[in-house]
């Protein structure tokens, strides 16, 4: 997929680019999944976007020729290189770089968004607790959580997959196999593509 060639005009993008404001504080979590939506928990300490400046190097998408065939609204994510696409109108898609899921965690297959979230919470599984005793047993939604600041949660016909599309607070592991398994995208580049998806996306993971 390396011969794709990339539109080469402006996306307007400046809107839509956050920074993250401070240093996120870093936590070495893998795939960060969520086992509960906890929707009624009130969170103090979430952040308005609007908070959060625009500059351009916050973001990594872009439009391009669509190399999957998919349908538009589709979302195909390119483990091997790193690349998530969102099917659009015409041909195109918008492209984004991505964490994946790091050497025993990597996955393929389909799904679907089931539910998306703003800011969203986080409680970490049981096998993960197991691994990593030291971290958080639940963790508010803001700009320390794992999650970022969007989260989109793929189920399939057996039910919740527990992978997520999702933000971070670490963005030097954009464009690593750092996971456990979820899709990692820079804040400012989960915003936008949240703004695009709806439920039901068919996600294809490569």
């Amino acid at each position: 997929m390396s011969g794709f060639q990339v539109l080469r005009y402006g996306v307007a993008a400046a809107t839509l680019s956050f920074l993250l404001a401070g240093e996120a504080q870093a936590f070495d979590l893998g795939a960060v999944l969520s086992t509960r939506p906890d929707a009624n928990v009130q969170r103090t300490n979430v952040p308005t976007d609007l908070e959060i400046a625009p500059p351009v190097s916050g973001t990594t998408h872009v439009l391009v020729q669509d190399p999957t065939s998919e349908k538009p609204g589709t979302i195909t994510v390119d483990t091997k290189n790193r690349y998530l696409y969102l099917s659009m109108e015409g041909g195109q898609a918008m492209r984004y770089d991505i964490g994946v899921g790091r050497d025993g965690f990597a996955w393929s297959g389909e799904a679907y968004v089931a539910r998306r979230a703003e800011w969203p919470s986080w409680t970490p599984p049981a096998d993960m607790l197991k691994r990593r005793p030291d971290i958080p047993h639940y963790m508010a939604g803001g700009l320390d959580n794992p999650l970022g600041a969007r989260a989109m949660y793929l189920y399939n016909a057996h039910g919740d997959t527990m992978y997520r599309i999702h933000g971070t607070n670490e963005p030097d592991t954009i464009g690593h196999a750092v996971s456990s398994g979820c899709i990692r995208l820079l804040n400012a580049d989960v915003i936008d593509l949240y703004d695009r998806v709806k439920i039901g996306a068919h996600v294809v993971v490569l």
